[in-house]
């Protein structure tokens, strides 16, 4: 993704690192217990190609809350 003004391009990582910045700063003005986290270290991003391949990840995203129990970084 190009920005204008002949600013430097921005990819998704600095898309969602900027996001996130912005979100973590509102967040800390409100009161809340000391030691949670936020965010996951890292994201993963991936090009959907087919239909086949949007279905599979449509399912996941509504599969996945109920599987949440069972994570092992589930604390």
């Amino acid at each position: 993704i190009h920005s204008v003004d002949n600013e430097q391009p921005h990819g998704l990582s600095t898309i969602v690192s900027g996001f996130k910045g912005r979100v973590t700063r509102q967040i800390n003005r409100m009161p809340q217990p000391e030691g949670i986290s936020l965010w996951q270290r890292s994201f993963y991003d991936h090009v959907i190609r087919t239909d086949a391949d949007l279905d599979r990840i449509r399912e996941y995203i509504a599969n996945n809350p109920a599987r949440w129990m069972d994570d092992r970084f589930h604390t």
